[in-house]
């Protein structure tokens, strides 16, 4: 059987924090694949051996499964023990309260609760995963770890040594008159600057053509605003990094998104990305 070179197997008590670790292994690289039933897990594994980037594979399993905690340590001791031999199992679990609140907080029913209370399924679910958490390779308690430190120590844990995952700053310029795009961290309004729209020979142009570039630099308020602009933006993206935030998105937006918000945008790409971010810049609008 093809096997890959690097297996993490991630379980534990539910609510723990088994899904965050799962994403923080797929930002690093892995192939993950989440709520797999122990009977495919073999076939998963000869399936995406056979893919050139899909050496290090991360499983999330637990109690979802039927019958999990009575038919997972056997399996995993007589079978994927032998099969990868480069395989860590991670057991995460945290206080019966914690647990509680973080059920309390999602609204989300526990997969063992069914008739019982909230903090008997926990305790029920932690006495039958005794065994499973005896085979574990490492044993966290998430307890006190917000959201940003159990991917820091997961990071820190499975990083290829010398890689570091990257924040991809994207910059989307818009018109306003044409609705906000989705999702933004930043939002930024320059509907304060003269609007090129009102000279003819300008109208037909955009933010990129060297026109409207010199047209908008020759505006009081233009260089000072975007030297504040700059200034923010640097120094928030390292704070973001610390968070170890993925993606960041930075919206700019004038009337049509056309001139303005084109020129301020493109500029601080072109800015960020000398400073060496990983930057995307996308104007929605501009040819409208």
């Amino acid at each position: 059987m093809n096997r890959p070179e690097y297996l993490v197997i991630i379980t534990g008590l539910s609510g723990s924090g088994k899904s965050y670790v799962q994403s923080t292994l797929e930002d690093l690289g892995f192939y993950c694949c989440d709520n797999l039933p122990i009977e495919l897990i073999e076939p998963f594994l000869e399936e995406v051996a056979s893919h050139e980037k899909a050496t290090r594979v991360g499983i999330v399993v637990d109690v979802r499964t039927h019958d999990f905690a009575t038919i997972f340590p056997n399996f995993y001791r007589e079978r994927i023990q032998k099969l990868v031999p480069n395989v860590v199992l991670i057991f995460l679990e945290a206080t019966d309260e914690v647990l509680a609140r973080r059920y309390s907080e999602t609204r989300r029913p526990h997969p063992l609760a069914h008739d019982l209370p909230i903090l008997e399924a926990i305790q029920s679910e932690r006495a039958a995963l005794t065994e499973v958490k005896s085979l574990a390779n490492m044993v966290l308690d998430t307890s006190q770890f917000s959201v940003h430190e159990l991917k820091a120590e997961v990071m820190r844990r499975f990083g290829l040594p010398g890689v570091e995952t990257v924040m991809l700053v994207t910059i989307i310029t818009f018109g306003f008159k044409y609705s906000l795009p989705y999702s933004l961290d930043l939002l930024f309004d320059v509907r304060f600057l003269p609007n090129p729209h009102f000279i003819d020979a300008l109208r037909p142009k955009t933010g990129l053509d060297p026109e409207v570039i010199a047209y908008l630099a020759a505006q009081p308020a233009y260089e000072t605003f975007y030297g504040k602009l700059r200034d923010f933006v640097t120094y928030l993206l390292p704070e973001y990094r610390k968070e170890m935030k993925s993606y960041l998105t930075i919206g700019i937006g004038c009337t049509g998104g056309k001139h303005r918000s084109v020129a301020l945008g493109q500029r601080l790409g072109h800015d960020l990305e000398a400073l060496g971010y990983n930057v995307e810049i996308v104007h929605r609008d501009c040819k409208r």
